[in-house]
C-alpha cells in the first residue's frame, strides 16, 4: 500500500440550522428530505468515483460544510461505511468531521466514533453568549461545553475548537476570557484554530458596516487579539504550525497540512474543489442539477501550468511554518529556487520576512528550508504576493 499514490477526500455537506451573519460559504438551511436525497446522492458520487482512483491510497478525509452533523447520523454512517469498502484507506487514516454544537448529540458522537471519525472540529467562535448571538451562531457557551464533554465521553482523543477575534463588540479583555475558557477544558483539546473576522461582501454583517451600523474592533485592537493568541497559546503548549493553526505535538492537522503542502485531494459534494496530478476542478453549485446527476456536474477542468504550480508551490507551503524545502522544489521542477525567485527570496530575507536555515536530506546532501519569520507570518500575504510570478 505504501507504493500508492496519495489522495486525501473532501466532503461538503453544504446545509445549515441557520446561516451565519458573517458567512460566505456555499451553504443554506434546507429540510429534512432535501439533506436526505442529498446524502443519496453524495453516496451515488463517492460510490462512482471510487474506480477512477483505484490506484490511490486515502490517507485523511475530512467532512465539512456547511454543518455535517445536521445529516442524519444513518446517512454519515453509510457514508463511511462506503470509504472504507470502496477506497484504499489507511489504516491509520485521520478522518474528520466538522460539527455544530447546537446540532448534535451524545448518541450522534458516540455512532460517528464507531463509523470510523476520529478526529472532531467544533466550531466553537466564542465563549460569550452575547458574540455568538451578534454574529448569528445558532449556540451557547453551555450547549458547547455539552458538545465538548460528550465527544470527550464518546472517545474522541483528537478534538479541535474553532474560535474568532474581532467579533462586534468584542473587547481585548473580552476575548481573553473565550482563550483562557477554552484552554481550561478538561482535557484541554489538542487543537485550536484562531481567526480574526473578515466581512465579507455580500454578508449581513458586511451590510450592516457599510451602513454604519456595525461596530467592530479596530485595527490596533484587532493586532493586540492576535497578539494575545500567540502569546497565550505558546505559554500553554501549543505550536504554532500554520498562520491561523496552533497544535499539541504530534495533533497537527493532517488533512490540512496535505493542502498546503499540494498533495492530491478529490472533492465530493456541491461545489466541492478537487486538485489531482496538477489538474484543478470543482463541482457546480447548483443543487438541483448535483441531486439529478451527481456524477456529471463537474465544471471545466484547469489544468496548472508549469509557472502556477510553482507558485501555488511556494504561496500554500509558506503558510506552514516549517516553510517549504528547497530541495524538493529542484526535485519537481528541475530548476533551483533561487533561479526563479532568488531577487524576491533575497530582499525579503534583508527585510527579515524569510529566513533560510539548512536541511539535511537524501543521501547526506545538505539543502534548505525558507520559511516565514515571525514578522512575516504577520505580513504573510505582501509576502506570499511577490511569489506570483
Amino acid at each position: 500500500m505504501t507504493n500508492k499514490k496519495e489522495l486525501e477526500l473532501y466532503f461538503h455537506i453544504p446545509f445549515c440550522v441557520r446561516k451565519c451573519l458573517y458567512c460566505d460559504f456555499l451553504s443554506a438551511p434546507a429540510d429534512r428530505e432535501t439533506i436526505g436525497r442529498y446524502m443519496e446522492a453524495l453516496l451515488a458520487e463517492t460510490e462512482g468515483s471510487a474506480v477512477s482512483y483505484a490506484d490511490h491510497r486515502v490517507p485523511t478525509v475530512f467532512i465539512g460544510g456547511g454543518t455535517p452533523s445536521v445529516a442524519a447520523v444513518e446517512d454519515m454512517e453509510r457514508l463511511l461505511s462506503s470509504v472504507g469498502r470502496l477506497y484504499r484507506l489507511d489504516r491509520d487514516a485521520e478522518i474528520t468531521m466538522e460539527v455544530n454544537p447546537g446540532t448534535v448529540s451524545g448518541e450522534q458522537l458516540r455512532r460517528l466514533y464507531r463509523a470510523g471519525v476520529n478526529r472532531l472540529s467544533i466550531g466553537l467562535q466564542s465563549a460569550d453568549d452575547g458574540e455568538l448571538a451578534a454574529i448569528g451562531r445558532i449556540h451557547t457557551w453551555e450547549q458547547f461545553l455539552d458538545a465538548y464533554g460528550e465527544a470527550r465521553r464518546a472517545g474522541f482523543g483528537n478534538v479541535n475548537v474553532d474560535i474568532m477575534s474581532a467579533l462586534p463588540g468584542q473587547t481585548l479583555a473580552g476575548y481573553r476570557r473565550t482563550l483562557e475558557r477554552v484552554l481550561s477544558l478538561e482535557p484541554p483539546p489538542e487543537h485550536i484554530s484562531a481567526y480574526s473576522l473578515i466581512l465579507e461582501e455580500g454578508t449581513p454583517l458586511f451590510e450592516r458596516y457599510e451602513e454604519g451600523s456595525l461596530e467592530i474592533p479596530d485595527e490596533d485592537a484587532d493586532r493586540e487579539m492576535y497578539e494575545l493568541t500567540r502569546e497565550i497559546l505558546a505559554q500553554r503548549g501549543y505550536r504554532r504550525y500554520e498562520i491561523s493553526n496552533y497544535a499539541r505535538e504530534g495533533y497537527e492537522c493532517r488533512h490540512n497540512c496535505g493542502y498546503w503542502r499540494r498533495r492530491s485531494y478529490l472533492g465530493l459534494g456541491l461545489g466541492a474543489a478537487s486538485l489531482v496530478d496538477n489538474v484543478r476542478f470543482r463541482n457546480g453549485a447548483d443543487l438541483r442539477a448535483y441531486l439529478a446527476d451527481p456524477l456529471g456536474c463537474r465544471e471545466a477542468e484547469q489544468i496548472l501550468s508549469r509557472q502556477e504550480q510553482m507558485e501555488e508551490f511556494m504561496f500554500l507551503g509558506l503558510r506552514m511554518r516549517s516553510g517549504i524545502s528547497c530541495g524538493e522544489f529542484r526535485q519537481l521542477f528541475g530548476r533551483g529556487i533561487e533561479e526563479i525567485y532568488g531577487d524576491v527570496i533575497d530582499k525579503n530575507i534583508r527585510d527579515g520576512l524569510l529566513e533560510l536555515w539548512p536541511e539535511r536530506e537524501g543521501a547526506g546532501e545538505s539543502l534548505g528550508r525558507l520559511a516565514l519569520t515571525e514578522k512575516g507570518l504577520d505580513l504573510s500575504n505582501y509576502v506570499m504576493a511577490q511569489f506570483l510570478l
